[in-house]
């Protein structure tokens, strides 16, 4: 009697055993494209055996529990490519829109306005006395420098928009770590209670993952299965059930955003992520364009204003300036005019003696300006180009670390998925043999209990 009920026992435990490996196994299956689940592999166990009359007997099997198998080396470096690839995208993005203001086949960069205002002086050489030409030259001056206008106002809107853009992620990975903080409290209880903390620890790593689309953080193991999140420079930012969001405060310089974290001002130190990205362009790449915009338009306004006034207008007195500068070179593109209005006053005579309306070396010496190295030892035109050659070749250069990050990312995310991905394949295997598992006990059961009502029969 005891022997049967020792087998029974046996058979109802092996269909529990088998019960959790199929519901683990569906679940398995119904989360084949979950994105961030991780496949769940139910352990199952023999129990320890029993000695009767020196003799061992078996008594068993259990699932002891379920294992979430992930490679935590891959997980890590995963959110560190997705850093890498979230700043250089950030990066790109705000790039490119500086690139479409210097646009010369949208008709939208400098080097027509600038190329036209020379030509104008050109045919001023040729006829010096026409006030029909002088009055192009005067139109094509305020041209120039209202497309210098333009471009910087843009700059300085661009900038201010990513400032937004800055203050707007701060707001998102504050949400973020707040998550992270309440799920890791989930799975130290899941942990230290003997439950599945599997699902916690998935939801987790996926938090984590949409944490590093915005900011370079780093992961250390605090014990228990909880996890401290710091930024890259080791700001913590969650620890355990609490976190420590991220403040920003305006700059007294300059009046942009700055990131703080418990009180310190972590800006300069941000890497990896968007917010990354957007610091990049808003206090590296826009203020280096604006600098080069505004020695341009300071240093050619100079060279005109100076050479003009080394000639004589159509009156005989001595020229003056033609564009109005301010002192200091910082803002000249913003602020850059033309303070001439009467086409007469164009010195385009090289000295006041009779017959000099028709006298046309000054003039000359404007046109020869724009062949001359006037800025950083380049002609106007070559520092404008290479102006827009620095954009272009940043974008270029984030573009081509981009791709090539991005074989790597893919490659990190196929490894990652050979891991803890799900195999539809595999898992219908492993169903019909937890299946066929249950069955067999189930049939054992029944056979036994048959006997047992046989025995029990006899007996009375």
């Amino acid at each position: 009697m005891g022997s049967l009920s020792a087998s029974l026992n046996i058979a109802l435990q092996s269909m529990l055993a088998e019960q959790g490996a199929i519901e683990t196994t569906s679940n398995n299956i119904a989360n084949a494209n979950t994105p961030g689940y991780s496949l769940q592999r139910p352990d199952l166990e023999e129990t320890p055996p029993v000695s009767i009359g020196g003799k061992s007997f078996g008594t068993g099997v259990q699932l002891s529990q379920v294992t979430s198998l992930r490679d935590a080396v891959l997980d890590l470096r995963v959110n560190q490519e997705t850093q890498q690839q979230s700043q250089l995208n950030s990066f790109i993005s705000g790039g490119q829109q500086i690139q479409v203001l210097f646009n010369e086949a949208a008709g939208t960069g400098l080097q027509s306005p600038l190329t036209a205002f020379f030509n104008t002086l050109s045919e001023l050489a040729t006829n010096p006395s026409d006030l029909t030409t002088r009055q192009n030259v005067i139109t094509a001056a305020q041209n120039f420098a209202s497309s210098l206008n333009q471009a910087s106002a843009n700059l300085a809107t661009l900038q201010r928009n990513t400032d937004l853009g800055v203050q707007q992620s701060v707001s998102q990975i504050n949400s973020l770590i707040s998550q992270i903080a309440q799920v890791n409290q989930q799975v130290v209880a899941a942990s230290t209670t003997g439950g599945n903390a599997g699902p916690f620890e998935d939801q987790r790593q996926q938090l984590i993952l949409k944490l590093s689309n915005y900011i370079g953080v780093s992961e250390v193991d605090a014990g228990n299965n909880s996890l401290t999140v710091t930024t890259a420079n080791g700001s913590a930012l969650v620890v355990g059930g609490q976190s420590f969001a991220l403040t920003t405060t305006a700059n007294s310089s300059n009046g942009f955003q700055d990131v703080y974290s418990n009180g310190k001002d972590i800006t300069s130190q941000i890497t990896g992520g968007q917010l990354a990205g957007q610091i990049q362009i808003r206090d590296q790449e826009v203020p280096a364009v604006q600098t080069l915009l505004d020695t341009l338009a300071y240093n050619l306004a100079n060279a005109v204003n100076h050479q003009n006034s080394a000639g004589f207008d159509l009156n005989g007195m001595a020229g003056g300036n033609i564009f109005n500068t301010q002192a200091q070179q910082a803002g000249a593109a913003a602020s850059i005019s033309v303070t001439i209005t009467d086409p007469a006053k164009i010195a385009a005579s090289g000295g006041p003696s009779p017959g000099s309306p028709g006298d046309n070396t000054n003039a000359n010496a404007l046109v020869a300006l724009q062949n001359q190295s006037l800025i950083s030892g380049l002609t106007p035109l070559n520092f404008y180009s290479n102006l827009v050659f620095k954009v272009g070749n940043d974008i270029s250069s984030a573009q081509t670390e981009q791709t090539a990050g991005s074989q790597v990312l893919l490659q990190l995310q196929n490894l990652q998925g050979g891991v803890s991905g799900v195999d539809i394949n595999e898992e219908a295997a492993n169903l019909m043999r937890f299946q066929n598992a249950y069955q067999a006990s189930a049939q054992i059961s029944s056979v036994i209990d048959k006997l047992m009502e046989a025995t029990m029969n006899m007996v009375t």
